[in-house]
């Protein structure tokens, strides 16, 4: 696959405080196999779907032990660029763009909202090798309390449109490079604890979302939600036996007609 255009989801990776218990809870829950370590840089560990990379674990760096949680990179041309208008337009950077070897260069940032994400400009290592199917990335979107904050945030920063969810029961946003919708923006109510923080959700695709929560659960991953028919897909949110939030969706079993949408 191709570079990403600017603002497309292109990478996901988490640290884990026991990898190894990481990797065997992923791998029968997705379906994932895992390369070898990489100890040059931080026992980096690729995992694959039918050989193709799709999502990465990792140790915790000395210092930054705590809750797992998966981080979505954003595709940028020029991560110091992107860097420069994450804090013009409130953000905060928490590592500065780092070159890693030849795969490329990465940035992590906060935006104004809370929910922490990632830069990645591509060197050899360009992102997703496959995307869309079961047990690789399927969608992601940014669930924040302030949704003015965040949406204010990202269209300076990267080229997206937005179009809003036509329902007065749900805030939901789509941004969008061009014509394609690359992330979704949820407000975040009262059905989350006052204590959960801004975050990105990621979405990874299952054959079957009610086997796959079936497995996590028997795991000791949490469900939390779900699952749920949708336009969409069937999807559930669930936490890993770590504490890491993400989402399956099984896209070919939909249900109900796409919502309506109207510029913004």
């Amino acid at each position: 696959m191709a570079v990403q255009p600017e603002g497309t989801p292109c990478w996901a990776d988490a640290m884990f405080g026991d990898v190894e218990g990481a990797k065997s809870f992923y791998g029968d829950v997705l379906g994932w196999t895992f390369g070898e370590a990489s100890s040059e840089y931080g026992n980096y560990t690729q995992a694959y779907v039918d050989g193709k990379a799709v999502a990465a674990v990792v140790p915790p760096m000395s210092g930054q032990e705590g809750q797992s949680q998966w981080c979505l990179y954003l595709a940028s041309p020029d991560a110091t660029a992107t860097a420069a208008r994450i804090r013009e337009n409130g953000g905060e950077v928490l590592m500065e763009p780092m070159r890693v070897g030849d795969f490329g260069t990465m940035c992590l940032a906060r935006e104004p909202s809370g929910a922490v994400f990632g830069v990645w400009q591509g060197g050899t290592h360009e992102g997703f090798e496959a995307a869309g199917v079961p047990g690789a990335y399927a969608w992601a979107e940014v669930f924040t309390r302030e949704p003015g904050k965040a949406d204010g945030f990202f269209p300076a920063v990267f080229p997206y449109s937005a179009k809003q969810v036509v329902d007065d029961n749900v805030d939901f946003r789509v941004y969008n490079v061009g014509e394609n919708p690359v992330l979704g923006r949820m407000k975040m109510g009262d059905e989350f604890p006052p204590e959960v923080p801004s975050y990105v959700n990621v979405y990874f695709g299952v054959d079957n979302c009610d086997d796959a929560v079936a497995k996590a659960t028997k795991l000791g991953g949490v469900l939390r939600f779900g699952p749920v028919d949708s336009p969409f897909g069937r999807f559930a949110a669930l936490s890993d036996p770590q504490g890491a939030s993400f989402s399956v969706i099984d896209m070919s079993t939909t249900q109900g007609e796409m919502p309506g949408m109207t510029d913004v």
